[in-house]
């Protein structure tokens, strides 16, 4: 069983089971220029994740905030940037085939919806530098606007896999 498969703690091992879908990956990440020229600096998000915790974000269908799919169980910073795990409800149609899309690496993109509190523009380097992130969902997404915003490819530990 791959780390995108696993079942939640507690949960059905089965596609529909009250556990969910399990999904982990990397949302946002620091140092890396997005493709609207976005730079996530370390700890940008530490101020948000204090005062909403996972349960305060949500996880989303393509940024619609009408087609809630999950919830994450857990968001935090490490060294490489914002990490996230949770589960893609399959107890909901909508729920399920985007399981489904994911089961099958049809769909893997991460995206972000927030609020910047603090950020500069760097002029030369061509960037916007972003320091404090008010975090108000992650999405699953087709085309994420950072390339390497994505569920962590299939691995016995990918859901448990945090750099330090």
């Amino acid at each position: 069983m791959t780390g995108a498969d696993a079942p939640a703690p507690g949960g059905s091992d089965g596609p529909g089971g009250p556990g969910g879908y399990v999904i982990a990956g990397y949302a946002s990440l620091f140092g890396v220029a997005d493709d609207a020229r976005d730079l996530v600096m370390r700890g940008a998000f530490r101020r948000s994740l204090k005062e909403r915790g996972a349960e305060g974000i949500r996880l989303l269908w393509q940024h619609d905030p009408a087609r809630p799919i999950g919830v994450w169980d857990a968001l935090r910073e490490d060294r490489r940037g914002l990490w996230v795990r949770g589960r893609i409800l399959t107890s909901t149609a909508l729920g399920r085939d985007a399981a489904q899309l994911v089961r099958n690496r049809a769909l893997d993109g991460l995206s972000i919806g927030f609020r910047t509190r603090s950020a500069r523009r760097d002029p030369r380097a061509g960037v916007r530098r972003v320091f404090d992130i008010d975090l108000w969902e992650v999405s699953l997404v087709t085309f994420p606007l950072h390339p390497d915003a994505r569920i962590a490819a299939p691995g016995p530990a990918a859901a448990l896999r945090v750099a330090s």
